[in-house]
């Protein structure tokens, strides 16, 4: 027997994972619920599914539902997921995890004692940037990491519409949460690629100048100044990252990328969709490879003649579809002609490690303990830029489990 699955929160990012979900053969069935209900019979309609709730606690009760898919506004991820986990099911979760320590700590205790999948959806962890640095490192073509930048980067007027439809008036107090409490889209990338987790942080904050009220002090839910932040962070075996969370800032694409990556024996660097691989050979000359073609989404090296291929780059005409390094043979056949995705090409991947993971009992990559490390330097960089960027440790909640299989042991 398949999964039952129920998505909680029916906004428009739900709407790139309800068919997916539906698709998938693992899964049997997808219902909704919301808190609004004209969206919640809008939605049901458009994806043609017929059990609904009004109330994330009404669909708890049920026990034929044994996993969620949470999509509610970003800073109420946490207590859901408690909840969710509480009820007993399995949790898929769009980022971020929660907006505290304590909240994280719960749900890795949760997820310990109840033996539940969780599941971040970070989408960056399946950026093709990340899967090539990921596995040259593990090929050890970079040696020991040395240094590594990563960044998102998505100006807050792109949120507008988002905060609005979901808070109402009272939109701009929850728009002004601490861009490091939103860390992971950077954080997952370095992380990942190496293999480690963070340490100790050093946050700094760039005090906004905007005029609309979001990033002044006392205007927003977390007594928060800053638009954009910035972190050093000193990893477990002795390397340096740096991570920068930007909220108002003049670029637009690719938003999430890792700028460089650096080891004792090698080098990957990107500028402008332009990706490098140096790699330095004992008695031979150093050797420069460019990777763009396996990074770059097919789409954008097919059109790479187009006189205007940049400005589409610019304007999210190749945030969507596969790249050469997308392993596309792994996934389901029902995924095949589905084309209603964005972000790379990661929602495939996202939902089938998790319908996977839960089916098979099997941890996928992205699990409670590697989304505590993604998150926990964040938050406690933006507690460092507060304090007027001291350095402090950053907590760690282990490994997962020995006797808690990964699906994918090689992360792809």
């Amino acid at each position: 027997m398949g999964m039952k699955v129920g998505f909680i929160g029916c906004g428009g990012f739900a709407d790139s994972f309800v068919p997916l979900f539906k698709r998938h053969p693992l899964v049997d069935q997808v219902v909704l619920c919301d808190l609004k209900p004209d969206r919640l019979a809008e939605k049901a309609a458009k994806h043609g599914i017929t059990e609904t709730y009004a109330s994330a606690s009404e669909m708890f009760a049920h026990s034929s539902i044994d996993s969620v898919a949470i999509f509610v506004p970003r800073h109420l991820h946490g207590p859901v997921v408690i909840e969710a986990l509480k009820a007993g099911k399995h949790v898929y979760c769009a980022v971020p995890t929660g907006n505290s320590v304590e909240e994280i700590r719960e749900i890795i205790d949760l997820v310990t004692k109840t033996r539940r999948i969780y599941m971040i959806g970070e989408t960056c962890y399946y950026f093709p940037c990340a899967m090539f640095c990921r596995q040259a490192f593990r090929a050890g073509r970079f040696g020991t990491f040395v240094y590594g930048e990563a960044q998102y980067y998505h100006d807050i007027s792109e949120f507008f519409p988002y905060y609005k439809r979901e808070e109402g008036d009272n939109w701009k107090r929850a728009a002004g949460l601490p861009p490091f409490f939103y860390p992971t889209h950077s954080t997952a990338m370095l992380l990942s690629a190496v293999d480690d987790y963070a340490v100790r942080v050093v946050g700094m904050g760039y005090r906004d100048h905007g005029d609309e009220g979001i990033y002044t002090d006392g205007d927003n839910d977390y007594g928060n100044p800053f638009s954009n932040e910035t972190m050093l962070v000193t990893l477990s075996r002795g390397g340096i990252g740096r991570i920068n969370e930007f909220r108002r800032v003049g670029t637009r694409r690719p938003s999430s990328y890792i700028t460089g990556l650096y080891g004792d024996k090698g080098a990957y660097e990107m500028a402008s969709r332009h990706h490098v691989l140096q790699e330095i050979h004992e008695g031979k000359p150093t050797t420069l490879t460019d990777v763009s073609a396996e990074i770059n989404s097919c789409l954008f090296e097919e059109e790479r003649a187009l006189p205007d291929y940049y400005q589409r780059s610019l304007n999210a005409k190749y945030d969507s579809g596969f790249s050469r390094i997308h392993n596309v043979a792994r996934l389901p056949k029902e995924f095949a002609d589905f084309t209603g995705f964005q972000h790379n090409g990661s929602h495939q991947f996202l939902v089938d490690d998790f319908v996977k993971g839960v089916t098979e009992n099997k941890l996928p990559p992205n699990h409670a303990w590697a989304a505590a490390r993604y998150m926990l330097p964040g938050l406690l960089g933006h507690e460092s830029a507060m304090q007027g960027s001291i350095p402090l440790d950053v907590p760690d909640f282990g490994d997962p489990p020995a006797d808690w299989a990964l699906l994918n042991p090689d992360g792809e």
